[in-house]
C-alpha cells in the first residue's frame, strides 16, 4: 500500500455499498472508486465488438486495446470507453446480464485487480474508498480499513425495486440472486475474511449507515469527517 489511507468495502448487490461509500468519500475528502464499474465498462466494450463473452483470450484482447476513464470524484461520477461516454449504458439491463460472465474469467480478474491497486498507488488525494466484490480479500488485502456491508435478501431486493421505481419485485428478486450465485462462484462477498468488519445495512437507513461506517474508519484510524 502506498501513503494514502486506503477503505476497502465489499459487500452483495443492494447493500448500499455505492451510495454510502460515495458519501463516506465525500465527508473525508478522499477518492472513491467503483470497481464494479471497471467490470461493466468492460463488458459493455465486450459487447460492442462483438465479440463471444465466453471467450477469455477475446475478452482480454478487447480489455488490453480498450481505453477506459473512470472519474474519481464522488460527487461527479463518469465513464468513459475510447473517448464514448458510458456512463448510463453500463447499467443497461443488456450490461448487467454479461458482466456475470466477463468476470468469470481469471485473466480478467487478474488484469483487473492490477489497474485497481494502480489506482490506489497513484491516488493524489489523502485516502480513497475502493468498492466492490473482492477488494477486503484480493485487491487490498492490507488496506488501512476493511468492511464488509450487507443485509438480508429481503431487505435488498426493496431496495432494488425502490430504485427501479417500484417495478415488480419478482424479476427483480430473481436479477439480484441470479448475480449473487453467479458471482459467488468466483469470490466469497457475503462471508467477512479475518479481520474484515462487518456492518449490517438491513436496519438502517442511508445516513445511518453512512455514520455507522465513518464510526469504523474513525475508530480503526482516528480519522474524522472533513465536512
Amino acid at each position: 500500500m502506498n501513503s494514502v489511507i486506503v477503505v476497502a468495502i465489499d459487500g452483495p448487490a443492494g447493500s448500499g455499498k455505492s451510495s454510502v461509500s460515495k458519501a463516506v468519500a465525500t465527508q473525508l475528502g478522499f477518492s472513491y472508486y467503483d470497481t464494479g464499474a471497471a467490470y461493466r465498462a468492460l463488458a459493455w466494450a465486450a459487447r460492442a465488438a462483438g465479440i463471444d463473452v465466453s471467450d477469455e483470450a477475446a475478452v482480454v484482447a478487447v480489455h488490453h486495446s480498450m481505453s477506459y476513464v473512470a472519474s474519481e470524484d464522488p460527487t461527479n461520477q463518469f465513464f468513459h470507453v475510447d473517448g464514448t461516454d458510458v456512463t448510463q449504458a453500463i447499467r443497461g439491463s443488456d450490461v448487467s446480464g454479461t458482466v456475470s460472465a466477463i468476470a468469470q474469467h481469471p485473466q480478467v480478474r487478474k488484469d483487473l485487480v492490477e489497474h485497481f491497486r494502480t489506482v490506489i498507488a497513484q491516488c493524489a488525494n489523502p485516502g480513497i474508498i475502493m468498492e466492490g466484490r473482492d477488494i477486503t480479500t484480493v485487491v487490498a488485502p492490507d488496506a488501512d480499513v476493511r468492511v464488509l456491508l450487507t443485509a438480508a435478501e429481503e431487505v435488498r431486493i426493496q431496495r432494488r425495486e425502490a430504485e427501479m421505481g417500484g417495478t415488480i419485485s419478482a424479476p427483480i428478486a430473481q436479477a439480484l440472486k441470479d448475480r449473487d450465485r453467479k458471482d459467488q462462484t468466483v469470490v466469497d462477498f457475503m462471508n467477512a475474511a479475518p479481520g474484515v468488519s462487518v456492518l449490517d445495512s438491513g436496519p438502517l437507513n442511508l445516513e445511518e449507515t453512512v455514520e455507522a461506517m465513518l464510526e469504523i474508519i474513525h475508530n480503526q484510524t482516528g480519522l474524522t469527517s472533513a465536512r
